[in-house]
């Protein structure tokens, strides 16, 4: 099971595009990049509440707000998906070695599906996966162990056997929960905080670098 924001693809830029462009449309200042990669990796609606709280001093969105925020932000990140964002290095040699020794793989993230199934796809990552599952496949998302599990039904293997790839303390609290094994990747998001302080069974500096694990082994 392999996260998608900031353990495949640096998406960012496509974070920064798409908010900023929703802000426009609302009349309220920009955000930095740097401000959005802390509130990445809890959802689109996570996302959206915890910029309009950012940019308004730390006043909280009524509905009215936040139902225009999200019709604005969702048509935006929809018509720049993948314009701004690259894959990390490592991520296909590391997904092309894990599928060459038979394994199946599933993307598990809290992006909507909407927007990760496009973003695979235009980044040539989509063929690796066998299961897809977005934040709204199931009723709870990250940190909540139910989409692991339901993805490891899916995957039809038992969690005590099947690996949680991800970048930060969301990936790793749900696989602890779960009772999944789980390894972090050394360059993501992680809310803004090192990677290193997560309870993980391990960190790697790339997904190729796992796969070279895997073969030593």
């Amino acid at each position: 099971m392999v996260d998608l924001d900031g353990t495949l693809v640096d998406t960012l830029g496509d974070f920064a595009v798409a908010l900023n462009l929703m802000l426009d449309e609302l009349g309220l200042p920009h955000v930095a990049p740097a401000a959005v990669a802390s509130m990445v990796g809890k959802g689109s609606e996570h996302l959206i509440h915890s910029v309009l709280r950012h940019v308004r001093g730390g006043r909280e969105a009524d509905a009215d707000l936040y139902g225009a925020a999200w019709q604005s932000y969702s048509r935006h990140y929809l018509a720049i998906n993948g314009r701004h964002s690259h894959v990390y290095p490592g991520v296909v040699e590391g997904l092309r070695a894990l599928r060459a020794r038979g394994l199946r793989l599933a993307c598990l993230t809290n992006k909507p599906g909407d927007f990760a199934k496009p973003l695979l796809a235009a980044k040539g990552l989509d063929g690796y996966f066998d299961i897809v599952f977005g934040g709204d496949a199931f009723e709870r998302k990250k940190p909540d162990p139910l989409p692991l599990l339901k993805t490891c039904e899916a995957l039809g293997s038992r969690p005590g056997r099947t690996l949680m790839i991800g970048d930060s303390s969301n990936d790793a609290r749900a696989a602890r929960a779960a009772q999944c094994p789980v390894v972090l990747v050394s360059y993501g998001y992680n809310h803004g905080e090192p990677v290193h302080g997560v309870d993980a069974d391990g960190v790697i500096d790339s997904l190729e670098q796992l796969a070279a694990l895997r073969r030593a082994a």
